[in-house]
């Protein structure tokens, strides 16, 4: 007799599409930025877990994905002091390697900076939604283990980052082997740190501010 597919294999499946379609998403369309995060994302990596987590789970959205209004503001203060020490912390490293303050290089323009928090909240909601709300959590409800679901979380958030990793030309060489080590630290700490609190606020926060630095600094 054939075993049923479990809760979890079903989402993992989803995430197996995602990831197929995000794939050659990335290889045939060479779209702006702006539309990857603000278009793109949102429709394949929210639309379909927003889809499953409706009709196949039957649950509310939001509550599914751990968005906590009662912890909203406590997460955002803890979010804006992580964002603060990570944007001082590149100053800083950006000063000892060029000798300017950061404020001083006039690429940096005010519109730049807005664009750039803009699509990097945007593209926190939609892979912290995917990686963190949909896949970290149902890993967890089965395993009860915050050690090997966080794991097993943040290798599937490497491979989501495969595609556009070897589609950008501009990241090569220890550049490339930099940004994959630092997708699986930052996904270990941003598991740890979700199913502390059982919240995807702070994630999100904490996540829009490292794509800030990078792009900003990196």
């Amino acid at each position: 007799m054939k075993k049923p597919v479990s809760k979890t294999q079903k989402a993992l499946n989803l995430w197996a599409i995602i990831l197929i379609i995000w794939s050659i998403y990335r290889a045939n369309f060479h779209m702006p930025d702006w539309f990857d995060e603000i278009i793109a994302k949102p429709l394949i990596f929210v639309l379909p877990v927003y889809y499953y987590i409706t009709k196949i789970d039957k649950e509310k959205f939001l509550s599914a994905i751990s968005f906590k209004p009662k912890s909203f503001f406590k997460d955002i203060l803890i979010g804006l002091a992580i964002g603060f020490i990570f944007i001082v912390s590149a100053i800083a490293a950006n000063y000892l390697k060029t000798n300017k303050p950061i404020f001083s290089i006039q690429s940096i323009s005010i519109s730049r900076i807005l664009i750039t928090c803009l699509l990097a909240l945007v593209t926190g909601i939609s892979e912290e939604i995917l990686s963190r709300g949909f896949v970290l959590k149902k890993l967890y409800e089965e395993s009860k283990n915050i050690m090997t679901s966080s794991f097993f979380a943040s290798i599937l958030f490497f491979f989501l980052h495969v595609p556009m990793l070897f589609t950008n030309l501009k990241i090569t060489g220890n550049l490339l082997l930099m940004f994959m080590a630092t997708d699986i630290a930052l996904s270990l700490s941003l598991s740890f740190l979700f199913l502390a609190r059982s919240s995807i606020l702070l994630p999100i926060l904490i996540h829009a501010f490292y794509n800030i630095v990078i792009a900003l600094f990196i």
